[in-house]
């Protein structure tokens, strides 16, 4: 390529003429493409030449700045009328290649969905089952002594009373809709107590389901709604174990970032027992006016606790020889967490919309 020098004019009409001509012969935007980043990039005879004039005599510096920036302008304005005239033929071409007969016939079958309830419980025992544990499953319909007596709740607990709980008539029955799912986790240790003893084997079983309570249907309560709650049975277990496996199932659900807190609290079938928080995950516990934390800076998630000795006594289990922990919470809290889900009635009214963002996750 031949240096082009800033002061010689014909050199200059003469790559201009070249530029125009290049852009007019151009039939398509990518073609025109070629064309500019040939004529006005970096290696471009004008670029190169506008570059001198930094090294010009200060006399020439005014007229060779003069040529230049009209000779740049004209094919800025040759570029633009071009583009222009290119992009309306494309589009023009695309409102008829891409026509769309809307006489046609469609299929008004819309895609499938799983519900989101039933993806995140399986996401959380996914976690657990990645870790060893069994998932447990035990009847919706309860007896009251597993669901409270085998909990160590006191036969006056206001749990027990109607207004809390569904009792199946007649009230002699001893019957109910459960109310946690912890029910499961005394058929589980049960169930498994023999192995504990004779083949030392722990027990870590997670029991997620549907549990029910007489609330009324609003935005944060519904009086059929799904828990996951986990035991673990063991020789040695401390609250440290507890701590470090609920922080790896929140790392899990909501990202390495999240922060948890133990909060002492209490609970009839545990001691020591724990309220499990989250670090607000909309402040991040900055924003003393937050309407989700409410400037707290946390968020609760569930209860947890080491297993009252009463309840392993129950389970026919020693609480001299073996120590255990457990934890619930609630996977529609959970799943509003997680999703931004503002209002617990979209999960229960069936509008498949609700469902559709969610996809067909397996």
């Amino acid at each position: 390529m031949t240096e082009l020098s800033p002061l010689d004019a014909a050199g200059v009409d003469a790559a201009v003429a070249e530029a125009l001509a290049a852009f007019a012969a151009a039939s398509s935007l990518d073609e025109l493409k070629e064309a500019r980043l040939a004529h006005t990039g970096d290696k471009a005879a004008l670029t190169l030449a506008n570059r001198q004039i930094g090294g010009l005599e200060p006399a020439e510096k005014a007229a060779a700045g003069k040529a230049m920036g009209a000779a740049r302008a004209a094919m800025g304005r040759a570029l633009a009328a071009r583009t222009e005239e290119l992009e309306a033929e494309r589009d023009a071409r695309v409102l008829v290649e891409e026509a769309v007969d809307v006489t046609l016939p469609v299929s008004r079958q819309a895609p499938g969905a799983r519900h989101p309830l039933e993806t995140m419980q399986e996401r959380m025992c996914d976690v657990f089952v990645s870790m060893g544990w069994e998932v447990a499953e035990g009847p919706e319909m309860e007896a009251e002594w597993f669901n409270f007596d085998a909990l160590n709740f006191d036969p006056d607990h206001p749990a027990r009373e109607m207004q809390d709980t569904f009792f199946i008539d007649p009230p002699s029955s001893g019957l109910l809709m459960r109310t946690h799912t912890s029910p499961v986790q005394v058929r589980a240790a049960l169930e498994r107590r023999d192995a504990l003893e004779n083949e030392g084997r722990g027990i870590y079983v997670v029991c997620p389901g549907k549990t029910f309570r007489t609330d009324e249907l609003d935005a944060t309560h519904t009086p059929v709604f799904h828990q996951i709650e986990g035991l673990a049975i063991d020789r040695g277990l401390t609250m440290a174990h507890l701590k470090g496996t609920l922080d790896h199932f929140a790392k899990s659900l909501f990202g390495p970032d999240a922060v948890t807190r133990l909060r002492p609290s209490f609970f009839p079938f545990t001691e020591p027992s724990a309220e499990m928080d989250l670090r607000c995950f909309v402040c991040g516990g900055e924003d003393p006016s937050c309407r989700t934390c409410r400037g707290t800076g946390w968020i609760e998630w569930g209860g947890c606790g080491m297993t009252h000795p009463n309840v392993l006594v129950a389970a026919g289990i020693d609480p001299e020889k073996y120590t255990a922990f457990a934890f619930g919470m609630g996977i529609e809290r959970t799943l509003m967490f997680r999703h931004n889900v503002t209002d617990m009635r979209d999960m229960v009214e069936g509008d498949v919309r609700f469902s559709q963002q969610f996809g067909m996750e397996i």
